[in-house]
């Protein structure tokens, strides 16, 4: 916090940080109900667009309700699904699953694949047309209470700090004031953790549970392109008690989307999901769809997978949770862009209505109300066993049972037999001590399928003021080199995607010194989340700063 600085102000209706999906369609509905009400955006990324990474096949309902005429606007889902394909990996082999097993609702047909940075980018354009004030570059780092600890506003646009304190371009900011405050951040926003142990907005609820989501981006020849191909793979190279699994997506310019996802509930502290995503590209069902293709982009976040049971108090004094800052993520569908689509217009509505109401500063149970009735609900709650069975009997039995689960909840209307399973602990806690684990060697990357970290966080275009204070913060400097190491091995250095921590040791192979490449940070929020002291907290570092990625 920083208590004694002097800011300007000012004031809006409604301040909404996070120019994402579910921020964007909160901004666009305000206006769409009262064009007089003032609006403000707020994006950390250097544009909109610049921070947002998914897979993405996206289901149009959600932009549907926004804009029922989308195509004619020509909102950029570009490509329809013609085809899905799921997929069991083993070592050599492969097992395709029968698509018409599936419940119906994991069928993609009617769903398109494309970028979700530039549908945001989109989102934005028409927020913009519609008198939104977007403000890119300006992140949004810390919350502004007012005298009855009501959350009033932000802080944004803190520039020129040094590691020395303010340099001598210092900007302390300004605060940005709202009748209401909307955090639409994303997974496991810097804000949204604060309002979420001030407000004890988690105490009614199961653990928050997350993977980590790694993703690149090819260009590929004609003779291997598939427009509209969907693949799914589990099994191989992780283990039975590991999940996860992949994808891989035709869309658009002859791109091909692969990522590669690991519940962070994974025990093995060797384990590095990076590393692993690299091996399985080279898996012979796998590499076929790349060859003479070209590796464009990279990136990683973490997403949000504990679904219903994890879900917070969506609301507190003063403003609301959205989108994926709530946890609005469907993980067998492996979409969430629709539901925090609509998490934006519900929240929208409610706050509207209050303003209209004159109200301000309030906690806006209606918006809690509409999710309750709404479809976002509906489809979370079929859905909602599907991790915790995961996680209790490992892929093979876990998937079996889920998709059993999956089809009888929905066939019943939402009860299963299993009742609701619940998260029992968080995913730092699930992680094993290192003398319990075998090391892993993972093979050495060949620059043509596999890569190394660096040379994939400069597809990122990641860049941060050096000069600034690390925006990753350790609450006890020593943790890392007296604990974490000697019981865990320092898996920081092997979950972080992007090369940002490492042991160090001098000639002798003595002393060890954590070290923190913060320039590498991709925004992914893994550390904040797996460290297993739970000594890592991110936050926001200078706008502007971090990844900048292209079609993702």
């Amino acid at each position: 916090m920083s208590e004694g600085v002097e800011r300007e102000s000012m004031e809006y209706d409604v301040v909404i940080v996070g120019a994402g999906p579910s921020g964007l369609a909160a901004a666009i509905r305000l206006k769409q109900i009262n064009p007089d009400l003032t609006v403000a955006v707020l994006e950390k990324g250097s544009e909109v667009g610049a921070h947002i990474l998914s897979g993405a096949v996206i289901d149009p309902k959600g932009i549907g309700e926004l804009f029922p005429n989308w195509k004619e606007l020509g909102a950029p889902l570009e490509t329809p699904v013609t085809k899905d394909k799921f997929t069991v990996l083993g070592p050599q082999g492969s097992v395709d699953l029968p698509v018409w097993a599936m419940p119906p609702f994991m069928n993609n047909h009617g769903n398109y694949i494309a970028s979700l940075g530039n549908v945001c980018r989109w989102l934005g354009q028409q927020a913009e047309g519609l008198g939104v004030e977007i403000y890119p570059g300006m992140a949004a780092s810390e919350a502004v209470f007012g005298p009855n600890g009501e959350v009033k506003g932000v802080v944004a646009g803190v520039f020129g700090m040094t590691k020395d304190g303010p340099g001598p371009d210092y900007q302390p900011g300004v605060e940005l004031h709202g009748k209401y405050v909307f955090i639409g951040e994303g997974v496991r926003g810097s804000i949204a953790k604060v309002l979420k142990h001030k407000y004890g907005l988690c105490k009614d609820s199961n653990p928050e549970k997350y993977g980590i989501g790694i993703k690149e981006l090819w260009q590929v020849p004609d003779d291997v392109f598939q427009p509209g191909l969907a693949v799914h793979t589990l099994g191989w190279p992780l283990d039975d008690k590991t999940g996860g699994g992949s994808f891989m997506y035709h869309f658009g310019d002859n791109y091909v989307a692969v990522g590669f996802v690991v519940h962070l509930n994974y025990q093995n502290p060797w384990l590095s999901p990076f590393d692993e995503f690299q091996r399985w590209k080279h898996h012979p069902d796998v590499a076929k769809y790349f060859t003479g293709g070209k590796r464009i982009a990279y990136g990683a976040r973490a997403i949000s997978e504990g679904g219903l049971q994890s879900i917070p108090q969506l609301y507190f004094p003063g403003g609301l949770l959205m989108g994926d800052s709530a946890g609005f993520v469907n993980v067998p569908r492996i979409k969430g862009s629709h539901n925090a689509i609509k998490s934006g217009i519900m929240a929208a509505e409610a706050a509207a209505a209050a303003i209209a109401a004159g109200r301000s500063g309030d906690e806006l149970v209606e918006y809690k109300q509409a999710f309750d009735a709404s479809w976002v609900k509906k489809e979370l709650k079929v859905v909602r066993n599907a991790k915790p069975l995961l996680s209790k009997f490992g892929t093979a039995l876990g998937t079996a049972f889920s998709g059993f689960d999956m089809w009888t909840t929905h066939l019943l209307g939402g009860f299963s037999i299993f009742g609701t399973l619940p998260h029992t602990k968080g995913d730092a806690e699930s992680t094993g001590l290192a003398k319990d684990f075998k090391p892993i060697v993972y093979p050495k990357p060949d620059g043509v399928l596999s890569f190394d970290k660096l040379s994939s966080v400069f597809l990122s275009n990641t860049n941060h003021d050096e000069n600034q204070p690390a925006h990753l913060k350790l609450r006890d400097p020593s943790v890392p080199i007296a604990v974490n190491l000697p019981k865990f091995g320092e898996p920081a250095r092997l979950y972080c995607p992007a090369g940002v921590y490492e042991v160090l040791y001098d000639d002798a192979g003595q002393n060890p010194k954590f070290q923190i490449n913060f320039q590498n940070c991709v925004h992914c929020k893994t550390c904040d989340i797996k460290d297993p002291s739970q000594n890592i907290d991110w936050t926001t570092p200078q706008g502007g700063d971090g990844p900048n990625y292209p079609n993702m």
